[in-house]
C-alpha cells in the first residue's frame, strides 16, 4: 500500500471509529452549529453535549464554526473550553483555518485561548503562510504580532514572503504584507527549492512595487 493510500485508509477507519462514537447530544450539537443556531449550540451544552465533540471527517464543532465564520458560536465554544488546535482528518484546526480564512474576530480569540502558534497544516505551513498568499492584511498583522516565525519554509520550500509574491498578483494588499513581513525581520533572501530569491521572483512577474519594497530592505 502507497503512503497516499495508507493516509486515506487510516483516515477511513479514524472516520468510522468518530461515527460509532458520535453520541445524539453531541450530534446534536454539531448540527446546532452547522444550521447557524447559538442558542441550540447553548442547549446542547447545558444538556451536556461534549464540547470538543467530532463528525465523521473529525471536525470539531468550533472547526465548523470557524468554517461559516460563525462569531457567536465559535466565542460560546471557546468560553464553554473548546479546543482552538483540535485538528481534523486532513490537518485543519480552528486556529489554522481562522488564519488561513481570514476569519479575524475567531482568530483572535483563538489566540487569546491557548493557539499553538507552531502549528502546521497539511502543506507543512503556519497559519500565517495562507494569510500571506490571499492577501489578508489585518490577518497578517494578527499573527505577526503573536509571534508567528515569519521565516518558516513549508514543504513545497515556501516562506510566507515567497507565497506573498509567487501565488499573488503584487497589488496593494500584497504590497502591505511585504511590508509588515519586511518590518518583522523576515531573512528577505531565502530562496525557493530551485534557488530562485523573493526578489528574483518578483522580477519575473513584473510586481515592481514589491520588488522596489525588496530591494531598498537590502534584497538581493
Amino acid at each position: 500500500m502507497t503512503w497516499h493510500g495508507s493516509f486515506k485508509h487510516a483516515g477511513l477507519v479514524v472516520g468510522l471509529l468518530l461515527a460509532g462514537n458520535v453520541v445524539a447530544g453531541d450530534k446534536g450539537l454539531l448540527d446546532a452549529v452547522r444550521a447557524g443556531q447559538v442558542e441550540k449550540v447553548r442547549s446542547a451544552l447545558a444538556e451536556g453535549a461534549d464540547v470538543n465533540a467530532r463528525g465523521l471527517d473529525g471536525s470539531s464543532a468550533l472547526l465548523l464554526a470557524t468554517q461559516d465564520n460563525q462569531v457567536d458560536i465559535a466565542r460560546t465554544l471557546i468560553e464553554a473550553g473548546a479546543d482552538v488546535n483540535r485538528k481534523n482528518l486532513i490537518f485543519d484546526s480552528p486556529y489554522l483555518l481562522a488564519g488561513a480564512s481570514g476569519h479575524n474576530e475567531i482568530l483572535a480569540m483563538t489566540l487569546s485561548h491557548g493557539a499553538d502558534l507552531k502549528s502546521t497544516n497539511r502543506y507543512g505551513g503556519t497559519a500565517l503562510i495562507p494569510a500571506c498568499e490571499h492577501g489578508y492584511v489585518e490577518t497578517v498583522k494578527l499573527l505577526i504580532e503573536a509571534g508567528v516565525d515569519v521565516n518558516h519554509v513549508n514543504r513545497l520550500g515556501w516562506t510566507c514572503l515567497m507565497e506573498a509574491i509567487v501565488l499573488a498578483d503584487g497589488g496593494p494588499e500584497h504590497q502591505q504584507i511585504v511590508a509588515q513581513l519586511i518590518a518583522a525581520g523576515a531573512d528577505l533572501n531565502i530562496p525557493d527549492p530551485s534557488g530562485v530569491s523573493p526578489l528574483q521572483q518578483a522580477e519575473r512577474r513584473g510586481q515592481t512595487a514589491i520588488a522596489r519594497q525588496l530591494r531598498e530592505a537590502g534584497a538581493q
